[in-house]
């Protein structure tokens, strides 16, 4: 059932709204055309609208890899041999490490003002996000006259617009400039009546230069410059245009702009909104979760969300939080732009954070875990994109840092791909497998869209990425393979001796990726007909890299030796990565394992886990991996009082935006799982959710799938196959097959079946 068919209830679900302006930038409202982002304070006098566009960062490419790490790696390895940990941590810190220590960094854009410059006094009605279709919208009075003030950021036209709207004519007198950056920008002067243009660099002699361009257009009244600013008077309509590019991009960055805002000006914003809702809804519509036992949708989100917070049950705040996760994923991840960072593309800060970039330890690759499955495949198109962009520097830093062929990533990256060790943190600046984890990504776009043609052009990258491994692994001396030196990320380990460290040879998340590359790219070549002898050489290694084994807590271990953790509570579960993402753990199939990654995630969170909303995100999916819908409820409930703003942005804090992708991925997987070759539906469903359904939501192997259930039970299931295949559809526990609209073959507690030459089946279940 679709909003749209459903007396307009639904609809109001899919509303952010607030009964009053923000005064805090975290609970602001997001836009975006995945280039060009604006955060919406909604203020009614003196509206700010803080501005990024995503290739806005702090300076040029640098070459950063360490001459002295090649010709110390053996000796370090040999340390780690003796457990000599603070001689081989010491060496790492200064011969390892980034030369000079840091990447680039995000940066914001500048901030758009838009002041009522006749009045003083005012009455706020509210503003609100239209999720359905993208617009930021504040409502206002002022002296009796009612104010509509809209914002959408159009991916069509490449712009941002605003336009205010009267009640009355001859009513809309603004004040329009653009300003911030701590005042690093060279002008943003008016050259004309009617326009801006604001522009700078971003340090280093090769630095990112950057320009943002400003269109006034009032109909009726007048408009002319002020100072710095454009004003209009007594018009009946007001619609600013902001158009930006930056010289990562466009060589004339200045007429780039211009010309972006001269284009969207021949239009109406009637029309500009139309083709901009157009384009948004083709990526919106595709999927939607309804619960239809709950939800509090005549009040504003803030006052839900305390609810939720005070202990109350609200579903549709669940499904507004889903929604909300896929609005993000379209409004920052767009076909040429560059992939989302740890903020998405919504920054404040001239140094925020981490850098605000793109950390491959997990957050980078969290952002994209609800893409496929939500039906928004397309769209995690930009963190391939720059795969390829780090790939030539991961080849310099596999050569010169280790002496080895194929390509390596450490835990960050930034807009240049750069690859080399990000800052000097032992528990995470010395990890090899960021660029092997983002290539797992190129293979689960294959799952699910069955793409044979963009497998073909990235099995090198994969290969590529193996190979580096190929070279870089060693004996750990009972004849496994492992990485060495690397870290379990962000952890602390004590040797049975006392003694602490990170650094150390084969934490089981890096053996756990490997393997995961490695049967990437034997599948890939297996599929494609090609490259054999490798395929054959990867199987051979891959059968000696560790597995998964329980420790003496009976919880997964998380490095190869059963060490303790400094930090029993730490927020990452790095060896919890074979039960999500990845799919060497599970409940079906090898329940043991399954029953100790329980035993791990109990301990983490008796000892404080999950006290970051990533963390929290990553939790929900692992308890919908092991089937349990308590425990999604629980931490979902947890996420929403301890890391969720008002306006619903993840707070770690701060605001980081991989929980809201996370969990938006956590919900979608409560309800269809497709790991293992089988279909599962509604494997972790809260107890909260009886009865609901779901449309659109993907399953590896090229499906789409719609549901409808009853009592916590499927009713009906509808598979949409458009490449054809053979489906294995696990049989839902207490349900019978009533009726299908395709033969089917009962195996076990599964039912298989072609979907034929139609590409449908229709199941309904007793």
């Amino acid at each position: 059932m679709s909003s749209r068919q459903n007396g307009g209830v639904l609809m109001e679900n899919k509303r952010i709204w607030f009964r009053r302006p923000a005064e805090d930038w975290n609970v602001a409202l997001p836009v975006g055309n995945g280039r060009i982002g604006g955060m919406c304070f909604g203020q009614a006098l003196n509206e700010k609208i803080q501005l990024n566009e995503d290739s806005v960062w702090s300076g040029g490419p640098r070459k950063r890899n360490n001459a002295s790490a090649r010709a110390n790696l053996e000796k370090v390895r040999q340390l780690l041999r003796e457990e000599k940990i603070a001689e081989a941590e010491k060496i790492v810190m200064e011969a390892f490490c980034g030369t000079p220590v840091n990447e680039r960094h995000y940066m914001p854009l500048g901030d758009l003002s838009i002041q009522h410059h006749k009045e003083d006094t005012f009455e706020y009605t509210e503003r609100s996000l239209d999720l359905e279709n993208a617009v930021c919208e504040t409502r206002y009075s002022i002296n009796g006259v009612n104010y509509t003030r809209r914002v959408i950021c159009s991916e069509p036209a490449q712009v941002m617009a605003v336009c205010i709207d009267a009640d009355k004519p001859a009513s809309v007198s603004v004040k329009v400039s653009i300003d911030g950056r701590d005042d690093y920008f060279d002008d943003n002067s008016p050259v004309n009546d009617t326009d801006i243009l604001y522009y700078g660099g971003c340090g280093s002699e090769d630095g990112i230069c950057f320009a943002a361009y400003i269109r006034v257009l009032g109909y009726g009244g007048t408009v002319g410059r002020w100072g710095s600013s454009i004003v209009t008077d007594c018009c009946d309509r007001v619609m600013i245009i902001l158009g930006a590019q930056t010289d990562f991009r466009v060589t004339d960055y200045k007429k780039g702009a211009e010309l972006d805002v001269i284009t969207a000006a021949g239009k109406t914003f009637e029309e500009l909104l139309a083709e901009h809702t157009e384009d948004y809804r083709s990526y919106f519509d595709r999927a939607e979760i309804v619960f239809e036992d709950g939800g509090s949708y005549s009040l504003p989100t803030d006052e839900r969300l305390k609810l939720v917070k005070d202990g109350g049950v609200d579903n549709g705040l669940v499904s507004l939080y889903f929604d909300f996760g896929r609005y993000l994923m379209i409004a920052g991840s767009r076909e040429g732009t560059l992939p989302l960072n740890l903020q998405g593309i919504w920054n404040k800060d001239m140094w925020p954070a981490w850098g605000c970039r793109f950390t491959v330890n997990i957050n980078t690759e969290m952002n994209y875990w609800c893409a496929e499955p939500c039906g928004l495949g397309d769209l995690h198109i930009p963190l391939f994109d720059h795969i390829e962009r780090m790939r030539p520097h991961g080849r310099d830093t596999a050569r010169e840092m280790y002496g080895c062929s194929g390509f390596v990533c450490h835990h960050n990256t930034d807009i240049w791909g750069d690859t080399a060790p990000q800052d000097l943190w032992i528990p995470g600046t010395q990890w090899v497998t960021g660029a092997a984890w983002l290539c797992t990504h190129i293979w689960e776009h294959w799952l699910f869209t069955q793409d044979k043609e963009f497998l073909a052009q990235k099995y090198d990258t994969m290969k590529e990425a193996a190979k580096f491994f190929v070279d870089f692994l060693i004996d750990d001396g009972s004849g496994r393979l492992v990485t060495a030196p690397s870290v379990s990320p962000e952890n602390t380990y004590i040797t049975e001796s006392g003694a602490r460290g990170s650094v150390c040879i084969g934490p089981s998340m890096d053996s756990q990726i490997i393997y995961q590359l490695f049967t990437a790219v034997i599948e890939a070549g297996k599929i494609l007909g090609i490259d054999k002898s490798f395929g054959e050489k990867l199987s051979a290694m891959r059968e000696r890299l560790p597995k998964p084994e329980i420790g003496k807590y009976g919880q997964i271990k998380e490095w190869a030796v059963d060490y303790d953790e400094a930090e029993p509570g730490h927020r990452h579960i790095s060896q919890l990565y074979a039960l999500y993402p990845a799919d060497m753990i599970s409940i079906r199939h090898t329940p043991e394992l399954a029953k100790a990654a329980r035993a791990t995630i109990d301990r983490r969170l008796a000892h404080g886990g999950g006290h970051t909303g990533w963390s929290r995100a990553w939790i929900i999916n692992h308890w919908a991996r092991l089937h349990d819908g308590e425990k999604v409820k629980e931490n979902i409930a947890a996420l929403f009082a301890n890391s969720t703003s008002d306006n619903l942005f993840d707070m770690h804090p701060p605001f980081q935006i991989d929980g809201n992708f996370g969990a938006a991925a956590g919900i979608a997987e409560a309800l269809l799982q497709s790991q293992n070759g089988e279909i599962q539906l509604l494997p972790a469903v809260s107890p909260d959710w009886k009865n609901g359904s779901f449309r659109g939501l993907r399953a590896r192997g090229g499906y789409e799938i719609d549901c409808k259930w009853a009592d916590s039970r499927p009713v009906k299931c509808v598979i949409k196959s458009p490449k054809g295949g053979r489906c294995r559809l696990v049989i839902p526990s207490g349900c019978e097959i009533k009726s299908s609209t395709v033969g089917y073959e009962v195996i076990g507690d599964c039912i298989e079946f072609d979907t034929g030459a139609v590409g449908f089946a229709e199941i309904a279940f007793a």
